[in-house]
């Protein structure tokens, strides 16, 4: 449906699907980038499931794994991927999708609020070691989203009163755009946009 979207309004673009937490194909998908536009520009990090929203004390240990997985194993791979084209390119631009979360913490998050706690501090190392190499990496917290996984996480919430995807979409463009050297490392939330 996005793929259609954007080639309908003129746009070029590609889609697949991919394991991210599979180091052989995401380093297909960085590969696919670079062969197809000769470069890889923007990682927005994205891909990310809730879990259970239960105490950790009584959180299932399989549900822990699966969310580590895709949230944090998953990041880190596609992430090391890119930023080795990044790296060879001179520059770059990473984004890691965050939440109020991760950065505070809150009960019952469990996993998914771990999980994006070691996404924020993922994405200040890399900028400390990207820097050097032209590659600018951050973390974007979108706040209140219409999203299939937050009507999960709060059945009961007026969702008139939350961003569209759309919106957030737009807003996380214009930051990207926007981006500058002095921006990596930082944390940025919806409110924060240019």
């Amino acid at each position: 449906m996005t793929l259609k979207s954007i080639t309908v309004a003129g746009g070029e673009a590609v889609a697949r699907v991919a394991d991210i937490g599979s180091a052989r194909q995401a380093r297909s998908l960085a590969d696919l980038a670079r062969r197809r536009y000769g470069r890889l520009d923007i990682l927005i990090n994205n891909a990310g499931i809730l879990g259970p929203l239960v105490p950790l004390v009584a959180y299932p240990l399989r549900e822990w794994a699966m969310v580590m997985q895709v949230n944090l194993t998953g990041t880190f791979t596609v992430t090391q991927q890119a930023a080795r084209v990044m790296v060879a390119q001179g520059s770059g631009c990473i984004v890691t999708i965050s939440s109020s979360v991760g950065q505070a913490g809150r009960a019952n998050w469990g996993g998914y609020a771990v999980s994006k706690f070691g996404g924020e501090g993922m994405s200040q190392i890399l900028a400390d070691e990207l820097r050097p190499h032209g590659v600018i990496a951050f973390t974007f917290n979108p706040g209140g989203t219409k999203t299939d996984m937050r009507a999960r996480a709060y059945p009961r919430e007026d969702r008139r009163r939350l961003h569209t995807a759309s919106e957030v979409a737009q807003a996380l463009l214009r930051l990207v755009a926007a981006a500058t050297p002095a921006m990596s490392g930082k944390a940025f939330d919806f409110s924060d946009r240019p």
